[in-house]
C-alpha cells in the first residue's frame, strides 16, 4: 500500500476552487456584456431623440433598460466581491481571472474602434443618418475598455497569467485594421489615376471621398498598433502566443497578401499585352486594389520577418518556411491552372478567349510563385543540407508531402470518376479530356510538389546528423528543460551565450547591463561559463532569467508562463 507524501499532496477542494472561479468569471463577463449593451442602446436614444426616449419602439427601450439597470447592476455588485478577494496571491494568479480581463479587453477594443472609425468615415461621406448609434457604443465601449485596462496594469490585482494577451490581440487588430485601410486608400487611389488615364468619368463621389474614408481607417488601425506594439511594448513579448502571431499575421498574412496582389497585377498586365477580350476599363478595373495589396502586403511582410530574423534561428527559419509554403501554394495553383490551358488547347485546337485568360491566368500566379519560392526557399534547402536538416524543415517536408499526396489522391478520383462516367455516358456528352482537364492539372501540380518534397526529405534523412558540442568543463546536459534563457550581462557575453546554447539548446537572447555588470573595467570576475551551465542544472522551465552581477555572482530567475520580455535585447545570435 503506497502512501502519498504530504508536499506532493494536491491542494484540498482544488477542483472546487478552480470550478468557482471559472464559473464566477463567466457570470461576471455575461453581465458586463449585457449591461454595458443596455447601456449603449439608452445612451443611443437619448443621443437620437432628447428627452422623449419612449416615443417609439416600446419594447427596444424596456430591453435596454432591464440589460442596464438589473445586469449592470449585477454586474457592478459580482465585480466589487470578485475584486476584493485579488488580494489573495492565488486569485490574481488563476487562469480564469486572465481569461476573463483579457476577454472583456478585447471585445471591447474591437467594439469601440469599430464603431467610433466607421462613425468617422461616415461623416466624411456626409452619410450617417443614424450617428447617434456608433457614438453611443463607442462611447460605452470606450469606458469599458479603459476599465479593464487600469484592472490589467494594476500593480498589485492585475492578472498574473496570459498579461500578454491584450498586447498581442491589440497589435494584430491594429494591424488588420491599418494593412486593410491603408491598401484600401492606396487601391482608390490608383485607381482614380487609372481612371483618368483610361478616360472613364467617375461616378457617385468625388475620388478622394472614399481615400480620405480608407484613410481614417488606417489611421485608427496605425494607432492601435503603435499603442500595443510599441509603446505597449508588445514588440518585445517573446511568449508562445506573441511568437505564433508574429510569424501567421505579420510573416504569413503580409506574405500571401503580397503574393496574391502580385499575381493579379501581373495577371491584368498580360490581358492588356495578349487578351484585349473585355473592354479597357474593365480590364483595369482590378490593377489599383492588386497592385495596392502587393505594396502594402509586402511592407507588412518585410517588416515582421526583419523582427522574426532578430529573435531567434527558430523563429527565423519558421518565418521563411511560412513565407516557402505560401509561396509555393501559388506556383502549384500556377502549374495546374496552365496544365488545364494547356488540354483546352490541345482540345479545341484554337485559343479561345476562355482559354487564353486561364492561361494568363496560370502564366501569372507561376511567375510571381516561382521565382519568391526558390528565393525563400534556397537559402533554407542548403542550410538543410548542411547542418543535416533541422526539425523544423524536416517537419515542414513532412507536411508539405503529407497535403500534396492527400491532394493528388483526391485529383486522382475525380480523374476517374469523370473517365468512368464518360464511358457509362450513352450520350457522349463533352469529351473526356474536356471533362477531366482541371482534375489533371490540379493531380500534375501536386504530383510534382510531392515527388520534389519527398526526394528532399529522403536525401536529408542519409545525412548523418553532425557532431553536438561537448558542454564546457564537464558541465551536465541541459536539453529539453529550458525553453529560453534571457542573459543580463555586461560585456561580452559571447561565451556565457554560447555555453548556455550548447548545453541546453535553449534559445539566448542577451541584455546588456549599464553599470558594466561581471565586465566591469579591472574586476576580472566574469564567472565561468562552465560555472553558469552548472548553475542552470536541474532547472525545468519555459524561460529563465540569468543575471550576472558585478562580483561574478549568478542568479537564476525561473519565470511565469506569459511573463512579458521587456528591454532592448542586444543580440540573439
Amino acid at each position: 500500500m503506497s502512501t502519498v507524501r504530504p508536499d506532493t499532496a494536491p491542494p484540498p477542494h482544488a477542483a472546487l476552487t478552480t470550478v468557482r472561479r471559472l464559473i464566477l468569471f463567466l457570470l461576471l463577463f455575461s453581465l458586463v456584456l449585457i449591461g454595458t449593451s443596455g447601456l449603449s442602446g439608452l445612451l443611443g436614444r437619448l443621443l437620437s431623440s432628447g428627452t422623449s426616449l419612449a416615443e417609439r419602439d416600446v419594447g427596444g427601450l424596456a430591453r435596454s433598460l432591464a440589460f442596464a439597470l438589473v445586469g449592470g447592476t449585477l454586474a457592478a455588485i459580482l465585480w466589487w466581491l470578485v475584486w476584493r478577494r485579488l488580494r489573495e496571491n492565488g486569485e490574481r494568479a488563476a487562469l480564469s481571472w486572465g481569461l476573463y480581463v483579457s476577454g472583456v479587453y478585447v471585445v471591447a477594443l474591437i467594439t469601440f474602434t469599430t464603431a467610433l472609425l466607421g462613425l468617422a468615415s461616415s461623416a466624411i461621406g456626409g452619410d450617417s443618418p443614424q450617428w447617434y448609434s456608433g457614438a453611443a457604443a463607442g462611447l460605452v465601449w470606450a469606458l469599458v475598455w479603459a476599465w479593464h485596462r487600469w484592472m490589467w496594469l494594476h500593480p498589485a490585482k492585475g492578472p498574473s497569467r496570459l498579461a500578454g494577451v491584450p498586447l498581442v490581440v491589440g497589435s494584430v487588430f491594429g494591424l488588420l485594421i491599418g494593412a486593410g485601410g491603408a491598401g484600401t486608400a492606396l487601391g482608390n487611389l490608383f485607381d482614380a489615376g487609372l481612371q483618368g488615364i483610361a478616360g472613364t468619368p467617375s461616378l457617385g463621389n468625388p475620388w478622394w471621398v472614399p481615400v480620405l474614408q480608407s484613410l481614417v481607417w488606417a489611421a485608427g488601425g496605425a494607432v492601435l498598433w503603435w499603442w500595443h506594439w510599441i509603446r505597449g511594448r508588445g514588440l518585445h513579448l517573446t511568449t508562445g502566443l506573441a511568437n505564433v502571431a508574429l510569424a501567421v499575421a505579420g510573416v504569413l498574412g503580409g506574405c500571401i497578401l503580397a503574393l496574391s496582389g502580385a499575381v493579379a497585377a501581373l495577371f491584368v498586365l498580360l490581358r492588356l499585352g495578349f487578351d484585349r477580350s473585355s473592354p479597357l476599363p474593365q480590364l483595369l478595373e482590378p490593377l489599383g486594389p492588386a497592385a495596392a495589396a502587393a505594396a502594402v502586403g509586402c511592407a507588412v511582410w518585410r517588416y515582421h520577418a526583419a523582427l522574426a530574423g532578430r529573435r531567434s534561428g527558430a523563429m527565423r527559419q519558421a518565418s521563411r518556411l511560412l513565407a516557402a509554403g505560401a509561396a509555393l501554394v501559388a506556383a502549384a495553383s500556377g502549374i495546374g491552372v496552365v496544365v488545364n490551358a494547356a488540354l483546352g488547347l490541345a482540345e479545341t485546337t484554337l485559343a479561345g478567349t476562355g482559354t487564353r485568360t486561364l492561361l494568363l491566368g496560370g502564366i501569372s500566379a507561376l511567375a510571381v510563385g516561382g521565382p519568391v519560392w526558390w528565393q525563400v526557399w534556397g537559402p533554407l534547402h542548403r542550410r538543410g543540407r548542411q547542418r543535416s536538416g533541422q526539425r523544423g524543415q524536416r517537419i515542414y517536408l513532412v507536411v508539405v508531402f503529407g497535403l500534396s499526396a492527400v491532394v493528388a489522391l483526391i485529383a486522382l478520383l475525380v480523374v476517374g470518376y469523370q473517365a468512368f462516367e464518360h464511358l457509362l455516358d450513352a450520350s457522349g456528352r463533352g469529351s473526356l479530356l474536356g471533362r477531366a482537364r482541371a482534375p489533371l492539372g490540379l493531380l500534375t501540380a501536386t504530383g510534382l510538389v510531392a515527388a520534389y518534397h519527398y526526394g528532399v526529405w529522403r536525401r536529408e534523412r542519409t545525412v548523418p546528423p553532425p557532431t553536438e558540442p561537448v558542454p564546457p568543463s564537464g558541465a551536465p546536459d541541459l536539453k529539453g528543460g529550458i525553453g529560453e534563457v534571457i542573459l543580463v550581462a555586461g560585456s561580452d557575453p559571447v561565451p556565457l551565450r554560447r555555453a548556455i546554447r550548447e548545453a541546453s539548446g535553449a534559445d539566448v537572447t542577451v541584455w546588456e547591463r549599464a553599470d558594466g555588470g561581471a565586465a566591469a573595467p579591472g574586476t576580472g570576475t566574469a564567472p565561468d561559463p562552465g560555472d553558469l551551465v552548472r548553475a542552470l542544472n536541474g532547472v525545468s522551465c519555459e524561460r529563465v532569467l540569468v543575471v550576472i552581477g558585478r562580483d561574478g555572482r549568478i542568479d537564476v530567475i525561473p519565470l511565469a508562463d506569459g511573463a512579458a520580455s521587456l528591454g532592448r535585447p542586444l543580440s540573439d545570435q
